[in-house]
């Protein structure tokens, strides 16, 4: 990842807009998230669990809208 420096352009908006860069390609999430090695079972189990927790927040939401 590089960004060039423009002209007139001071190192902070040049920092900030390397930090977007960043956040845009999400490098920074995946080396966060393979810090770590996490077997095949434990990810499939993380997968159920966030698709349950979403789930019930879905329910939640559409009942609070019925009312």
């Amino acid at each position: 990842m590089s960004v060039r420096l423009r002209p007139d352009e001071s190192q902070e908006s040049l920092l900030k807009r390397f930090r977007q860069e960043v956040n845009k390609s999400g490098i920074l999430s995946a080396v966060r998230r393979k810090r770590w090695f996490i077997s095949k079972s434990e990810q499939r189990r993380r997968q159920r669990k966030k698709a349950i927790r979403k789930a019930k927040r879905r329910l939640r939401r559409m009942q609070e809208r019925m009312r």
